[in-house]
């Protein structure tokens, strides 16, 4: 069946979890050049972990990251703030950035404004 309006299989426009679990429970994986010429790359990240997180990092184009779960204390440039389930935080393009998981885990969706992970890790 073809998706209305776009000649494309809609299994083409579906990307499922490499590990074929169905559930957001503690997991995390990296898409990159998605279908449909998306131009973005997404980490959906989820954990019941505290005190984890990726250490100092930087990218050439703008990252956002969308919280649906717990929070995380990020820093970002010379700023340090909590984000908490609902909030959107964006580091803009080449500024160093970090978090760690808050007491009650974390679960998120970063997107990154490429087709591909560009990352220059500076710790």
């Amino acid at each position: 069946m073809t998706a209305p309006g776009t000649g494309t299989n809609s299994k083409e426009l579906v990307v499922s979890r490499s590990d074929g679990r169905d559930n957001g429970d503690d997991w995390t994986e990296n898409f990159e050049d998605l279908p449909a010429s998306a131009d973005i790359a997404i980490i959906l990240e989820s954990t019941s972990q505290s005190g984890v997180g990726p250490r100092l990092h930087k990218h050439p184009y703008a990252e956002t990251f969308i919280i649906r779960r717990g929070s995380a204390t990020f820093t970002i440039g010379v700023d340090q703030l909590t984000g908490r389930a609902g909030h959107i935080l964006v580091a803009p393009a080449e500024t160093p950035h970090k978090f760690v998981t808050g007491p009650d885990g974390y679960e998120a969706v970063h997107i990154h404004a490429n087709p591909r992970f560009v990352t220059d890790w500076l710790e």
